[in-house]
Formats: C-alpha cells, structure tokens, sequence
C-alpha cells in the first residue's frame, strides 16, 4: 500500500516530500519508516528525516490529494488499489503451492529414505541369519598335520601338465563288466513293477515350496549353478556356486555342514558319492577335485583336462569318474589313485563337449556337443558307436533313465527329446515355449519321473509325459534339480542364490 498522505480537509498531519523519490508522506509515517529501515519506502534509495522537505501553504489554500479531486480519479485510486490487492493475493498463492512443492519433497525423500532403512534393516538381519548358517560343524580332533595337508592339497593345481594314460587295464575292465552284470541282473528282477512308497502322481501335483535357503553361498558372487543329493542319504544335499566354493548343506538341520575351498573358479560341477564321506567338484580352473568331507581336505587333484571342465559323472562302481571339456576330450580317470586313465577326443567331430552321463550300466554314456549331436561311446572300446542328431544349438543337459532305455536330453533349441536306446530314435519331443532354457535334467530312481530346470521347475511323468506340476518360485534361471527317495520331495538351486525344499506335506 502507498504511503502517500490523503489529506483531508483538517489536515490532521503535515506533508512532507521526499528527495530522493519525490513522493509525498506524512510526517509521522514516514519517520516511523526510516527509523526502522533507513531507507525511502519508494525506490529503497537511503534516506533520513532530515533530508525530508516540508510543505509549506498558506493558511487559505488546503491542498488536496490529486486521486481526491474528482470522482473518475476516485474510481481510479480504488481501481488500483484492487488491483494491488490482486496481484498480492496471486504472489501469496505462488508463495503457497512453492512450499507446498518443497514440502511434498521433502516428505517423498523422508519417505525413501524410511524405506531404505528398512530394507538396509532386513539385509542386515538376512546376513546374520546367513553368517549363523554358514558357520560349518567343526572336528576338534583335526590335527595340524591335517591343516598342513589341507592347506597343500588346496593349492593350485590348474597350471599343472597333464600326466601320462596310464590306460584301462584288465583289472578294470573286468570290474566294470562285473558291476554292469550284476546292475542288468537286479534291474531284470525289479521288472516293471513300482517300488514301494514312490510318490503317486496326486502327490506330485500338490507339491509346494516347504523351505527356501539364500545363505549358503556368497551374496557379492550370487549364484548357485551345480547341485547333487547324496544317494543313501536324502538329507544331505551338495552344492556347488560362483563364488567357487561348495557346501554340504544339511536340509533337515538346515544347517552347512561343510565348506569346501579350493577351486579358482566357479563351481559347475558336483558329485555326491555314495559313501557320504567323499565329494567330487569340477570347474572351469580344468581342475578336478576329490574331497574327504570329514575334515574338508582335498584328498586328490586330477589333472585330465587342458581347458574348461564341463560336466562330471561318476561310474556305478563308485571308483571312476568321466568328464568332459571344452578341449573336445573325455577323460576316464580312477578316483582313489587320484590319476587319468585315458583321455578321448573324436577326430571326425572336433567339437567342445559340454555334457556327459554314464549310463547306469556303466559300459557305455553319452556326450554333448555345441553342434547340436548327442553321442554314445563304448567305455571298453573307447569309440564313439551312435550318434542322436536333431537338436539344434549346444546341448545344455541330459539324463539317463534307471530303466537303461531311455536318454533324456535338451538343448539351446528349448526342447527336451526322448530317446530309445535299443532303437536308437526318438520316441517323444517336449516343445518348451519360446526362449526357455533347460540347464538340468534328471529322472528319479525309479524312472517314473523326470524333472526339468531352467526357466523354470517342472515334472513330467515318463508314461504319458504329462506336465504334472511347474514351480515359478525361482527369480533367476534354475540350474539344478533332484529328488530325494521315493520322490517324496524335489530340491532345486538356482542364479538367485537360493534352494528351494518342494514337497506335498
């Protein structure tokens, strides 16, 4: 509002005008003004009371204000007046939705920054849960001779030169032939009939996720991308992650029981022997290693690779081990001596291998290539005597069935193919949807079921090769699967670091 003086006709006040600004005030006003500002209130110039002029008058004339002078210019002074009040009112809404803005801000970074804590809050209790897990049952009887060996056989051995064949000796062979009669001979008996206790297919179906574990493996290197189940035990289960390192995690206790370090690389491949005392663990450091679980140490190294190892699998006997590289061999070595017995590579298919399973007679397994052929080898003959084309892209898995007649396999053309071995042709085709990715096949032991994982967890029955239940419980690709005795229950493992318990009950 102006401070310029109205006078009425009593003149209440004298005038004054300012030099700086020109304007007219009253005197009071104005000197109440500058003792509090020092300033004129027009153009904000400094100004004290004793530059301000008078007015001087005759006693006859009384001069009047000029908006006081006639009625348009009385219309006009109120005219502006609104006006002023207009556009005061329009600064203080600009004024308001301003702090209205700053405050909506303010409460949003407020809000975020309450959720951050709590999610840094969960984490943190995750991790301690996680460090309470990972703590491993200890031998207090383990000596430091046994420490000193630990810490020698946990050296790197990826860089060492491959020994010499020492070959497949006729002692060998007639153990092998032995084992695969007397395996043909129980098989023969067992027959077509179902064992007893075996899950039905009602109990499939209503399978769920009954347990959930995150904490074995390490979150910075996040992933578990092998997995085995102790064949005499259901409850121990073998794990193998990117942070190179392998667990035996006890499901029952949910608890690791053991920590397994010594690979330079992740850990693709793992193998629970049937003793419950040994481990076997392959990775891309091309080294194999043969573990004694009782006090954790590396027992052997076998060196029968000169690149990448990518698939391991243990020979009924529970004496041999096949693998499998990139350096297009596949290597037969005896387990207890810790050496390779002979390494294999075909001339007329120079192709990295990626797979491997022995069949459960043991004389005979599979292979995998990245041109899209599955191949049978003669253990005893070293040669490869089928090949089962019609994938395309590398084959990523397969399985045998515990029947021996059926070869389950799956490649990057998201399709899992059936095969006959006494025919040698396939029988059955399980188109996946588009782009899913299968990372592990596996039937359970009595061949009824068959259990797929990649995108994600599903069982087929092997009759009708019915879809009978999918898991989705999985937010990363899932890399393993099993199931413990009678199928009672599926384990799986998967990128998001977890291992999920599925069961009916």
């Amino acid at each position: 509002m102006s401070l310029i003086c109205a006078l009425s006709n009593e003149l209440p006040e004298v005038p004054v005008v300012s030099p700086v600004s020109g304007s007219i005030f009253e005197k009071r006003l104005i000197v109440k003004y500058i003792k509090e500002h020092g300033k004129d209130p027009i153009n904000g110039i400094e100004l004290n009371e004793d530059m301000l002029i008078e007015i001087k008058v005759p006693p006859i004339v009384r001069p009047k204000a000029p908006s006081a002078t006639s009625v348009p210019a009385l219309l006009k002074t109120l005219q502006d007046e609104w006006d002023a009040t207009a556009l005061h009112a329009f600064h203080l809404r600009k004024q308001l939705q301003a702090a209205r803005q700053e405050l909506t801000h303010v409460l949003y970074q407020h809000d975020s920054a309450c959720r951050v804590v709590g999610r840094l809050t969960t984490e943190v209790t995750a991790a301690r849960e996680a460090l309470a897990t990972l703590k491993p049952k200890t031998d207090p009887n383990i000596s430091l001779q046994n420490v000193s060996n630990n810490s020698f056989n946990n050296g790197d051995h990826s860089m060492e030169e491959l020994r010499p064949e020492v070959g497949i000796t006729p002692d060998i062979l007639e153990k092998l032939e032995s084992k695969a009669a007397v395996l043909t001979s129980e098989r023969k008996k067992r027959g077509k009939s179902v064992p007893e206790g075996l899950a039905d297919i009602d109990t499939i179906r209503e399978m769920k996720t009954v347990a959930s574990h995150t904490g074995l493996h390490s979150a910075s290197t996040a992933g578990i991308v092998s997995l085995d189940i102790c064949p005499n035990d259901d409850s121990k289960l073998l794990t193998g992650g990117n942070d190179k390192i392998a667990i035996v995690f006890d499901k029952n206790a949910g608890q690791v029981v053991t920590t397994l370090k010594g690979h330079t690389k992740k850990v693709t491949s793992v193998i629970y022997h049937p003793n419950q005392t040994t481990a076997i663990t392959a990775s891309p450091d091309a080294s194999i290693r043969v573990w004694n679980l009782a006090n954790s140490n590396t027992t052997h190294v076998v060196s029968a690779h000169e690149g990448p190892i990518t698939a391991i699998s243990l020979h009924a006997t529970g004496d041999y081990l096949l693998s499998t590289s990139t350096d297009e061999f596949w290597a037969f070595s005896d387990l207890n001596a810790g050496v390779m017995l002979c390494r294999v590579g075909d001339p007329s298919s120079a192709h990295a291998l990626t797979t491997a399973q022995f069949h459960p007679d043991g004389l005979i397994f599979g292979t995998g290539t990245t041109d899209s052929l599955m191949k049978i080898w003669d253990l005893k003959e070293k040669s490869n005597v089928a090949n089962f084309p019609g994938h395309s892209g590398s084959i990523s898995a397969m399985a045998f069935s515990e029947n021996g007649y059926y070869l389950a396999t799956a490649a990057e053309d998201s399709t899992v193919k059936l095969w006959d071995l006494r025919k040698l042709r396939n029988f059955k085709t399980i188109q996946l949807q588009d782009g899913y990715q299968v990372k592990d096949l596996y039937f359970d032991n009595s061949g009824t079921y068959l259990a797929v994982a990649g995108t994600d967890v599903r069982i087929y029955h092997t009759k009708q090769w019915d879809n009978l239940v999918t898991f989705e419980d999985h937010t990363g690709l899932a890399t393993g699967v099993r199931f413990g005795e009678n199928s009672k229950f599926l384990v799986s493992t998967s990128l998001d670091r977890s291992l999920k318990i599925y069961s009916s009950s």
